[in-house]
């Protein structure tokens, strides 16, 4: 790279506004403005962004350098992540219904365009994970073209600099004398904990510098808790699934790829009744009015480990690992997995039992079961007699058009469409059988299917959850805040005392709380025949 050559000597690289060796200001002489100020920002150091501008790297890296770009990515990861909260999330819907239709019926217009644009799983979507590691790229090389450059001029600050440096900081005096104690000033200064170099007869005094990394620790601690976020992505990393398990059913536990299984052995539910002897409980009862307060839900389990490989279509062979009760806040953990008690549904239709009747002797013919999770298609009663299940509808209701479909495929509102065989009608008759309905599709059937009882069952909710980037998260939020504090509740602080034939010049400089700075030096140089450097920046 091309080199500038300072007044000094010193060979500056290209974009270098201060001279590294002496401070004197590069390409922007006294002369020309000779009352502005000096911009220490950076320390005037040479940038990657500011120096290499031709190749097609130098661009991208240009680019995420920008603060701008940054600030723009920021803001366009809020707008969408507040658009991604308008409606919920695909993983909160029902699970019995497609998203599309969900939230078509559910929100309209809205909801088909927000499902169509893709915000129905926002924050799994590849153009949101785009925008996540852009902001981390962003991160990375913006603390990268500003903090090496940084580092390694306060690594090597010099000691004695240029008059015009001196005179263009922000806290400046100049004193006619020559009765200067250099000895007592460095004693002064190393009391007030100030780390002190001497030369050449001029004073370098400084504290505080580690408070200038405050912001790069912050980049640190953000770009740690993105790898964290986004390492939720990936599979085997972060599980988050509600589990809907039926008293007697054993079924698989997400996220363990049918490593695991639960038995839910029972579900109990117990309220606070009215003749508690807690009066505080008893008001809060009366104000519900129907003593429905839970007491505590829990949840019998078995955990069960499969044994072998897992073969497609066959049973899994199990062994037990533990019984656990779940309750709220006492989750069953194994591995990295925690399940914790979070809902609960109370005789949810199970089974239903009807009979084959003649409608004209009311004779019984046979009766069926139907599993309402698990219908067969055909029942035979034996003697000619058989039922077929033609149509079955979980959570039946009339559309527009009047024709019968299913809301969702849990038994909330069960109906069938049967076709009854017997020996008397050989070609069959139809029934739309519901809950307190019955059609006949062709008029006046001979016989009719009746219903006899029900079957429930009670359902438990579990949250399964495990997550092995929560420690990541952890260090990048702990190192995060470490930045914060750094840079918050410390400055840097530098004074430089350069003497003159017959002149002292006195140059202060922080990177915040400038009046602080102004003070201490007021308490350094008492007793001393040197002038307090005045606030350029308040005096214009």
């Amino acid at each position: 790279m091309d080199k500038i050559q300072c007044e000094c000597g010193h060979l500056n690289p290209i974009g270098t506004h201060l001279c590294e060796s002496c401070g004197n200001p590069i390409g922007d002489s006294e002369k020309k403005e000779p009352k502005k100020l000096l911009d220490m920002k950076y320390e005037g150091t040479a940038r990657r962004s500011q120096t290499y501008r031709k190749t097609f790297i130098d661009k991208i890296w240009n680019f995420f350098s920008s603060v701008k770009v940054g600030v723009w990515i920021i803001v366009i990861l809020l707008i969408a992540s507040a658009l991604g909260t308008v409606f919920p999330q695909e993983m909160y819907i029902p699970k019995t219904v497609t998203p599309s239709e969900f939230y078509r019926d559910e929100y309209g217009i809205l909801g088909q365009l927000y499902y169509e644009l893709g915000f129905h799983n926002l924050y799994g979507s590849w153009w949101y994970m785009i925008l996540v590691a852009s902001l981390g790229i962003s991160l990375v090389i913006a603390s990268l073209d500003r903090f090496v450059p940084l580092y390694r001029v306060l690594k090597k600050q010099g000691v004695t600099r240029h008059d015009s440096f001196m005179k263009r900081q922000r806290l400046y005096s100049s004193t006619k004398t020559n009765d200067l104690n250099l000895d007592k000033l460095k004693d002064r200064f190393v009391t007030r904990r100030y780390k002190v170099k001497v030369e050449n007869g001029n004073l370098l005094a400084e504290k505080g510098r580690f408070s200038r990394w405050g912001p790069y620790v912050n980049h640190c601690g953000l770009i740690i808790f993105l790898i964290g976020a986004m390492l939720r992505f990936v599979p085997g990393m972060y599980v988050d699934e509600v589990l809907w398990v039926r008293e007697g059913e054993t079924v698989g536990i997400p996220g363990t790829e049918g490593q695991y299984y639960l038995e839910n052995k029972k579900f109990t539910m117990e309220v606070y009744d009215k003749d508690m002897e807690n009066e505080v409980f008893e008001n809060a009862i009366s104000r519900v009015g129907d003593g429905s307060i839970v007491k505590n839900f829990q949840s019998d389990v078995v955990l069960y480990e499969r044994k072998g490989e897992f073969l497609h279509g066959e049973e899994p062979d199990l062994k037990e690992v533990k019984p656990a009760e779940i309750r709220v806040n006492e989750p069953l953990k194994f591995e990295s997995f925690s399940l914790y008690q979070v809902d609960y549904k109370l005789n949810e239709l199970n089974k239903m039992t009807f009979n084959l009747i003649d409608k004209e002797t009311e004779e019984s013919h046979g009766q069926i079961i139907v599993d309402l999770q698990n219908p067969q298609t055909a029942y035979d009663l034996g003697n000619g007699y058989k039922v077929e299940v033609a149509t079955y509808l979980p959570d039946f209701f009339f559309n527009d058009d009047g024709i019968p479909i299913t809301k969702t495929n849990i038994p909330n509102n069960p109906a069938f469409v049967f076709k009854m065989i017997t020996p008397e009608t050989p070609e069959g008759e139809t029934s739309f059988v519901a809950i307190q309905q019955t059609i006949e599709a062709a008029g006046e059937n001979k016989f009719k299917m009746k219903f006899e009882s029900v079957e429930t069952k009670n359902l438990t909710a579990l949250t399964v959850r495990k997550d092995l980037t929560l420690w990541i998260l952890g260090i990048g939020g702990a190192i995060f805040m470490i930045g914060v504090i750094q840079g918050m509740y410390w400055n840097h602080r530098r004074v430089w005392i350069k003497h003159n034939e017959g002149e002292v010049l006195i140059a202060g400089h922080t990177n915040k709380n400038y009046y602080a700075l102004a003070q201490e030096i007021k308490i350094l140089l008492e007793g001393t025949s040197l002038t307090l450097p005045e606030d350029q920046k308040e005096r214009k």
